[in-house]
């Protein structure tokens, strides 16, 4: 019977199914596992033994409690966010639990994480994002229609402030990219982004160079040996492109949306239409580009001003 495995065990057959089931990345597998095994030592010092699945259906809320409290105190206490992701994850343990080892907990949702302030996008300069779109084409390992392929790709995330996973979801039958593309985003909400001519271009200098001839339904945008484009390749560019050009951490392919947003902010447009065309849901969520816009601002206050 599931009652009877060990609570370990279960762990083990969660993370499976996260990565087999649900395709979480090994990111996720990594952060969620070591959460898991920290909860379920913390519930074996606390009870004096090794929890079975059984014993998870009576884990109360008090208990969860002190062990987010033994994780905010010991000798390498964690951030109020890395608390709040530990229990998303204990959260999504105990889901697993309940559907699929007939083990519910309904008390683990009385548990209130810590509140964590939403941090400031940091995004990078006009200059800065010039020159990440401007070094693909400058690095001399890179075959031509790859330093074009990143170009379109960063292109895409700077000028029409879109995500990775949205750049990258488009196919071969969206370009020539029109005058307004049609997005859909987180929660599939749907919005329309208008494309400037230079994302058009650097667009039509991929599709000029690509050697693979493009399925109309296939990823527009291919890796070296003809498949999807990954995130983690992006990423890991733009990682190569930052360091190169003695950029900080933060300006990772993301910064770019970031930018994208405040850069728009700063020439006058209003957070409604920033809104819209990043896709938030909330008016909040696009509030603190308010921040970041003003932080700027004073910054240049203080360069400048002959009394500063």
């Amino acid at each position: 019977m599931a009652a009877a495995l060990s609570a370990s065990q279960a762990r083990d057959a969660w993370l499976q199914h996260l990565a087999h089931e649900r395709r979480a990345s090994p990111r996720t597998l990594e952060a969620y596992g070591f959460a898991a095994a920290r909860y379920l030592a913390f519930l074996e010092r606390h009870r004096g033994e090794p929890p079975s699945v059984a014993d998870m259906a009576g884990v109360t809320p008090a208990e969860v409690r002190a062990w987010l409290a033994h994780l905010r105190s010991g000798d390498r206490p964690l951030s109020p966010r890395s608390l709040s992701q530990s229990l998303s994850a204990i959260r999504t343990f105990h889901r697993f639990l309940d559907r699929r080892l007939g083990a519910p907990n309904a008390a683990i949702a009385l548990v209130r994480g810590p509140r964590v302030k939403p941090g400031a996008p940091r995004p990078v300069t006009e200059d800065q994002a010039a020159g990440l779109l401007a070094e693909p084409a400058l690095d001399p390992d890179r075959e031509g229609w790859e330093a074009a392929r990143d170009e379109a790709v960063l292109t895409l995330l700077y000028g029409c402030g879109l995500r990775i996973s949205e750049a990258l979801g488009l196919k071969r039958s969206d370009a020539p990219l029109p005058e307004t593309l049609r997005i859909t985003g987180k929660g599939g909400k749907t919005r329309l982004v208008p494309v400037l001519p230079a994302v058009r271009a650097a667009v039509d200098g991929y599709l000029a160079e690509v050697p693979f001839v493009l399925d109309p339904d296939g990823p527009l945008f291919r890796a070296r040996r003809g498949g999807a484009l990954s995130p983690r390749h992006v990423q890991a560019t733009v990682q190569v492109l930052r360091s190169r050009l003695g950029l900080p951490a933060s300006a990772t392919p993301h910064a770019l949306r970031h930018s994208f947003a405040t850069h728009l902010l700063g020439a006058g447009a209003d957070l409604r239409s920033i809104q819209e065309l990043l896709g938030h849901a909330s008016l909040s969520t696009t509030q603190r580009y308010t921040e970041v816009d003003a932080a700027a601002l004073l910054g240049a206050y203080n360069a400048a001003h002959p009394h500063a």
